[in-house]
């Protein structure tokens, strides 16, 4: 019988394309994996990978079974998750990777409503941008992850996982309380303002760059960071305006003037786990509890719009 583990190492080259790669998200040596591999090799009595220049490349055959390979690992998962439900528990350990605010925002309220609902259910969060925590999902050290899309944006779906939708989450323009950007009316009454912004490459900062210029709005980007506390705090602190997604604005907003934007976008928030995952009832149980945990968000109301 052919081992699971060598087979996962397996699609994990398919997947990555380099041994070296495989090596480095899986903590292993080359060398470590390279044997595996060629244990894997004799055992199937297939050639399953040939030297190509530096690098190694599977054949047809060792690219079908890799994709054999990625089967099976989702029929596990998949009897793993119907053997639990047989046994009527949620339990065990759900390692979830998020991008901050939904840590932020609904991480507590969904975790509380774990422990008392399922208190054999342990959960371990890691703060993770969406790409870093795609990878760790398809590399089987998350069993969830949270992710995002901005309008506009292409929408994250990989192959091999199961998404599911939790909330459209809009987003905010953050002013100062006083001083000269307090008084904004319009986004072209910022043309001049000191900005706080994500990082240009991130998803949220390529969406706040388009969404400026597209009304015509060069930023001066004055802070670079993806941290949305620390951006409210300059804002707060008079140094800046920024943008910020509404489910922190009921905590975390006091000592600004935050409005709501022209065309009122919003973001998505969704989860995806493994595809051969998406019945286990620790999964259910913690989606469910996301969803409501989104639930409990404070609706904004009142807030003025800026003119288009």
């Amino acid at each position: 019988m052919l081992n699971l583990h060598r087979l996962f190492l397996l699609h994990e080259l398919h997947r990555l394309e380099t041994m070296s790669a495989v090596a480095q998200t899986h903590s292993m040596s080359p060398s470590a994996v390279s044997q595996q591999l060629s244990h894997l090799e004799r055992e199937t009595k297939v050639t399953l990978f040939e030297q190509a220049g530096r690098r190694v490349v599977l054949t047809d055959a060792g690219a079908r079974l890799a994709r054999r390979a990625e089967e099976m690992l989702g029929l596990l998962e998949s009897a793993e998750g119907e053997l639990k439900d047989a046994q009527g528990d949620v339990g065990g350990v759900l390692r979830v990777a998020s991008f901050q605010t939904p840590l932020i925002a609904l991480a507590p309220a969904a975790i509380s409503v774990l422990e008392q609902r399922h208190p054999q259910l342990r959960i371990e969060l890691a703060q993770r941008e969406v790409e870093g925590a795609y990878e760790g999902l398809l590399a089987h050290r998350f069993e969830v992850i949270l992710g995002e899309d901005y309008p506009g944006g292409q929408r994250v779906v990989r192959r091999g996982t199961d998404r599911e939708g939790l909330l459209r989450d809009p987003m905010l323009l953050v002013l100062p309380d006083h001083g000269p950007w307090s008084r904004a009316r319009t986004i072209a009454d910022l043309a001049d303002a000191p900005w706080a912004l994500d990082p240009e490459g991130a998803r949220t900062g390529i969406w706040e760059r388009t969404y400026l210029r597209t009304a015509g709005v060069e930023p001066w980007v004055r802070f670079d960071t993806p941290d949305p506390l620390l951006q409210v705090h300059l804002v707060r602190s008079g140094h800046a305006v920024a943008f910020v997604p509404g489910i922190i604005a009921s905590e975390h907003l006091g000592g600004t003037r935050p409005v709501r934007l022209p065309g009122d976008p919003h973001r998505s928030l969704y989860t995806a786990a493994r595809a051969g995952a998406a019945s286990h009832p620790s999964l259910l149980a913690f989606r469910a509890a996301l969803l409501e945990a989104g639930g409990m968000v404070t609706e904004l109301q009142g807030l003025e719009r800026l003119a288009a």
